[in-house]
């Protein structure tokens, strides 16, 4: 009775606050942590917090193109997970080279067009999991409707590193110029390039930090960060519906400090009736969500 009343309750919360939102991140990225320490706490070898995660993994990708989000971008397999026990490293394989295959063929990927994508180094990895990563890419190259980065063999310092190199070369090579050399032009070089910047980092199992990921195109976007403390395996959509309103105030936060900026900026400038008036007619759909009253300021006044 007490578990219907428990889940009567959550289900309630959760409507409540999709209620709220008046939109969601485009882009989601994911810091799966904690499923070792899930195992440990069970008594369990890490292969079973790893198997929990993954099947995580799949409640995940469910929820977010339910949500209307439309790329997700999974920390799967670092740089410096290379550092872990051989036979833990071999398990992690094992396992990501089967839910590669298995995704691929999943009819509800196929049903919801969600494109796979594998980013990192992914060289590194053995033969077989490059052979998944190639099956479900190819099973799934012409979809574009949600697209799923898998990073596998990444981290960020090395990919703008390989980036740096890439752009070198070719201005050794006389294919590019230094004075070619813009934002357009690194970005391509990333291999977690999509266009997209990141709007959101969720990081479970509780340590607050982002762990050199995505720094390219979370931190140049200023993305929201939710750090929360179940174990990546125990992680639910009220977690993540948590996170997307985290995002919304970070962004509602976001919008009010540009418009107090630009207020404090005028009064300084003394700015002329003219600008007043175009950034008057700029500000005047914020003015209500935000609380700030255009009419009254007269930095913005006519």
């Amino acid at each position: 009775m007490l578990q219907r009343v428990r889940r009567w309750a959550l289900d309630l919360y959760e409507r409540n606050l999709e209620q709220e939102f008046s939109g969601v991140p485009t882009h989601v990225a994911v810091i799966q942590d904690g499923n070792r320490r899930y195992a440990d706490a069970r008594g369990k070898g890490t292969a079973v917090g790893h198997r929990a995660g993954a099947k995580t993994t799949e409640s995940v990708l469910e929820w977010c193109a339910d949500l209307g989000i439309e790329e997700l971008t999974l920390y799967t397999f670092s740089t410096e997970n290379f550092n872990r026990p051989p036979a833990e490293r071999e398990e992690l394989f094992d396992l990501i080279e089967s839910k590669l295959r298995t995704f691929a063929d999943e009819p509800e990927i196929h049903d919801k067009e969600v494109h796979i994508h594998a980013i990192g180094q992914t060289e590194r990895l053995p033969e077989r999991v490059r052979e998944a990563i190639n099956y479900a890419e190819s099973k799934t190259a012409e979809y574009d409707n949600l697209n799923l980065n898998i990073a596998l063999a990444y981290g960020g310092r090395a990919e703008l590193l390989d980036a740096a190199r890439d752009t070198a070369r070719a201005v050794e090579r006389g294919t590019l110029s230094p004075d070619e050399i813009d934002v357009d032009e690194i970005e391509r070089r990333l291999y977690s390039h999509s266009g997209r910047a990141v709007d959101l980092i969720i990081r479970t199992g509780g340590d607050e930090r982002t762990s050199n990921f995505l720094p390219w195109h979370a931190n140049g976007n200023e993305a929201a960060v939710f750090f929360c403390t179940p174990y990546w395996p125990e992680f639910r959509r009220v977690d993540l519906l948590r996170a997307i309103r985290t995002y919304e105030s970070r962004q509602e936060s976001w919008h009010q400090t540009r418009v107090q900026r630009a207020i404090t900026l005028l009064r300084v400038l003394g700015a002329d009736d003219g600008l007043r008036a175009r950034l008057r007619r700029q500000f005047d759909d914020l003015d209500t969500d935000l609380d700030i009253d255009v009419e009254d300021d007269p930095a913005l006044s006519d």
